[in-house]
């Protein structure tokens, strides 16, 4: 089976609003013609890669809410629909389509979590979609081209991690915007423990988390941290804006600081953000604006390999028709396109 549904010059065009006088994004974006998504990537100038993950199997195998699988559409057609202008050159960006998912979420459709035999096999599919992420991941960055990754939960973690590594061959760093760690025990996949299995399966040599919630990250995944504190760092959320121990930008560079010895992973969930929608959506959080100064920064900064955008649930928005989320995620991605070019 193809791992990946290819969006075509004519998905593309169909996702396009033009206007005279006007080019947007979506006109000088290059794709594949094809099945052949790998032959037309690696023929390819473009440096950046789009790519959506319409699922939210992991989210469920965590006990969390579905609509991590409607983030995508909504975010490629805000992003094809800016401006191609001085500030962004659509050209840089190969739209690759989505991993194949279909089957999966199938299959997951009348599994119950709260069953223990279902969520059981809820985290066998996850591991099922860490394998077709990670496949695709591989060949993206052995091509020395650079993934942006959006949509599904943040499982999808561990198959952009494992897919550098195997491209790569050595370990990388990962820099994690989010409310919490997602160091959960290795207790089958789920969006909760990406970050633990990477680091126990040696893909990962250290991990930074900027901005997670002291009262949403449990007594174990702390004790690890500190046990590790060589290879495990975070800032706290309260530490940063409540108690104000240490200011905004002063935390980014310590974070990257952490990770800036080997190429990185960067990791964006939107759940850190306050009001998006997402399977655990917060009420104090960092605002829009934080997390396109962090994207920006730290793409800067660093050698990312990939930029993942996860946890966004525009489905689960109480205004149906809004698309903030999807514009939301144009403007963190193209931050890190411009910070890159």
């Amino acid at each position: 089976m193809n791992p990946v549904k290819v969006y075509t010059s004519e998905t593309i065009t169909k996702l396009t609003r033009k206007r005279e006088f006007e080019t947007k994004i979506g006109e000088k974006v290059t794709c594949s013609s094809g099945t052949d998504w790998l032959s037309d990537l690696a023929s390819s100038s473009s440096r950046f890669v789009i790519l959506g993950i319409p699922e939210d199997i992991g989210v469920r195998a965590n006990h969390g809410r579905a609509g991590a699988s409607s983030a995508f559409k909504p975010a490629i057609d805000s992003f094809l629909n800016q401006q191609h202008n001085i500030y962004l050159n659509g050209s840089e960006v190969f739209i690759m389509g989505e991993i194949m998912v279909d089957d999966l979420m199938t299959r997951a459709e009348k599994l119950d979590h709260h069953n223990a035999s279902d969520l059981g096999e809820l985290r066998k599919l996850t591991s099922l979609i860490d394998e077709r992420v990670s496949d695709v991941i591989k060949e993206i960055v052995k091509l020395r081209k650079t993934p942006i990754v959006i949509g599904g939960g943040h499982n999808n973690a561990f198959g952009n991690i494992h897919g550098c590594y195997e491209a790569i061959g050595e370990k990388l760093n990962v820099l994690n915007f989010d409310s919490h760690l997602d160091f959960r025990p290795l207790e089958g996949r789920h969006s909760g423990n990406a970050f633990s299995y990477a680091f126990e399966k040696g893909f990962v040599d250290r991990y930074a988390v900027m901005g997670m919630h002291e009262q949403y990250n449990n007594t174990a995944a702390l004790q690890q941290f500190s046990d590790n504190s060589t290879k495990l760092f975070y800032h706290t959320y309260e530490s940063i804006f409540v108690r104000e121990q240490i200011d905004y930008r002063t935390a980014i560079k310590q974070c990257v600081a952490f990770v800036k010895d080997r190429p990185c992973g960067i990791e964006i969930d939107l759940d850190a953000i306050i009001t998006v929608p997402s399977s655990a959506k917060t009420s104090s959080g960092f605002s829009p604006l934080q997390a396109r100064q962090f994207v920006h920064a730290c793409a800067a900064s660093l050698e990312p390999l990939y930029l993942h955008i996860a946890e966004g649930a525009p489905v689960l928005s109480h205004i149906k028709a809004d698309n903030k989320t999807g514009k939301l995620i144009a403007y963190l991605i193209t931050d890190f396109i411009k910070a890159l070019s």
